[in-house]
């Protein structure tokens, strides 16, 4: 019997992740358990009654199918987070990260990071060799956490791929999303090909690189004539700090930096670009090819 060397000690770092975050993550596979990831999605996306996110109908086809579904409980054994994925084309090769979510009251514990570490142990379990998800490219945090806590790329900018979404978080605002892979062979952190994925956005201006989207004092998207970065080799652009914020408090603003970056980090990346990182002051780090 061979044993999977990379699998177990992947689920060794997630085990050391989760207690760090004094959590217990396990993959879900009980009645009970599907309805409290039905209930804590609910919680979280608060959707529309009419359309739920998943339902126990689903979670049951997919678990009893050999798709991935993990729980994060913490010392009073209240499910406190949650991932589901799929077996992804082609066969055998990928997993598919559908949703994944954490309590408000236990967001800054770091029990995201512990499901994805998780969830990677998994994949790797059964030979897979890369992660797909899909993440608004407006929300800062998830793209920090996405590029350069994992170490995940963008592998195609989706625009509104979900069609109108009634929830609390993205009714009205259109649902474009980024679609990133996570190669399983290389540390989370730190991609397979790109030496450093934290970015200083002072330091790669120094070296030419040119903002294409930046922010406004007054909070709105700024964007240059194309001109200013057209033959930039690296181009930066800007995301707000609190997209979720400004929804609630700017409706046309929000919708002003989807349509910006839509453009903008939508256009490059269709042309050829590549998401090199993502600063911790909101800036996508593009990489160009030449025209």
């Amino acid at each position: 019997m061979t044993v999977n060397v990379m699998a177990m000690n992947a689920f060794g770092v997630a085990a050391e992740a989760a207690r760090r975050s004094g959590v217990v993550v396990r993959t879900l596979h009980e009645l009970a358990d599907l309805q409290r990831v039905v209930v804590l999605f609910d919680d979280i996306w608060r959707p529309d009654t009419g359309s739920p996110l998943v339902n126990i109908e689903q979670l049951r086809a997919m678990t009893h199918a050999g798709n991935y579904l993990a729980g994060a409980f913490d010392g009073d054994g209240r499910l406190i987070g949650a991932c589901v994925g799929f077996f992804a084309a082609p066969s055998g090769t990928g997993l598919h990260s559908h949703i994944a979510g954490v309590a408000a009251d236990a967001r800054r514990r770091h029990v995201g990071f512990a499901l994805k570490l998780h969830q990677r142990a998994w994949a790797l379990e059964r030979d897979l060799t890369e992660i797909t998800w899909t993440f608004d490219p407006l929300l800062s945090r998830n793209a920090y956490f996405n590029l350069c806590k994992l170490g995940a790329r963008p592998r195609e900018y989706l625009v509104d791929f979900y069609g109108d979404i009634n929830d609390s978080i993205n009714a009205g605002q259109g649902s474009d999303r980024l679609l990133v892979a996570w190669t399983l062979g290389a540390a989370p952190g730190r991609p397979a090909d790109v030496g450093g994925p934290r970015m200083d956005v002072e330091e790669l201006r120094a070296s030419g690189a040119v903002p294409a989207l930046t922010e406004s004092a007054a909070g709105w998207p700024e964007c240059p004539p194309v001109s200013h970065w057209k033959d930039a080799d690296v181009v930066l652009v800007q995301v707000p700090a609190e997209i979720e914020t400004l929804r609630q408090s700017d409706h046309g603003a929000a919708r002003q930096w989807r349509l910006a970056v839509r453009d903008v980090l939508g256009t490059m990346l269709r042309d050829g670009g590549r998401v090199a990182g993502f600063s911790r002051s909101g800036f996508y780090v593009v990489e160009r090819t030449a025209e």
